[in-house]
């Protein structure tokens, strides 16, 4: 649905432009952004690389498996199906550390590697998400962010006053969405549950 609106966007921009006998307008578009895409993603790329590190030197430290133990009384809660040594709540916790450090980019692999590990816990029907794996969907989606250091990355390379402003109203943001994906989770598992 999405690709389709895109597309419509782009022929109404064409059309217009074309109407208005200023086609050349499109085409000086579509090179500013794709120059600003690329500059934007290569000044980003030192600041996915450092936490990129920096989650790598927690997991070689031993702090995943820490934080795992930290955590497990929630993580126990959200995953009850998921055992406490599986290598799914491993690859969960640092998901979810990286979501909360505001490293999307950062978090995806390790998402894929949860929802792997999830899968091969899946003792009912392969083609159906289980419990967990509809859990850590919409942990993952939805997770709290603390310290949003792309968002503050992006904002400091367009050279914004202040680039931390929006870390209050992110916290809340983050924190009030979690909170409903975690009920509506728990409520449409306990209908769900009741319907069968």
């Amino acid at each position: 649905m999405v690709n389709i609106i895109w597309l419509g966007m782009m022929v109404i921009g064409i059309l217009v432009a074309g109407w208005n006998g200023r086609i050349e307008v499109v085409t000086e578009a579509a090179l500013k952004g794709a120059q600003i895409g690329v500059q934007t993603a290569m000044d980003l790329i030192a600041i996915i690389t450092f936490w990129l590190g920096i989650m790598k030197l927690a997991e070689a430290a031993g702090l995943v498996r820490a934080l795992a133990r930290m955590v497990q009384p929630i993580t126990a809660f959200l995953f009850p199906s998921v055992p406490r040594e599986h290598p799914a709540m491993g690859a969960i916790v640092m998901n979810l550390s990286a979501n909360i450090l505001g490293l999307g980019n950062a978090a995806t692999p390790m998402g894929l590697i949860a929802m792997q590990e999830l899968k091969k816990l899946n003792r009912g029907d392969p083609k159906s998400a289980s419990d967990a794996m509809c859990t850590f969907l919409a942990l993952n989606t939805s997770c709290i962010t603390l310290i949003p250091t792309t968002i503050i990355g992006i904002r400091l390379i367009y050279g914004s006053a202040d680039p931390t402003e929006i870390v209050g109203t992110t916290v809340f943001a983050t924190a009030l969405g979690m909170t409903v994906a975690i009920c509506m989770d728990r409520l449409l598992r306990y209908l769900y549950s009741r319907g069968r």
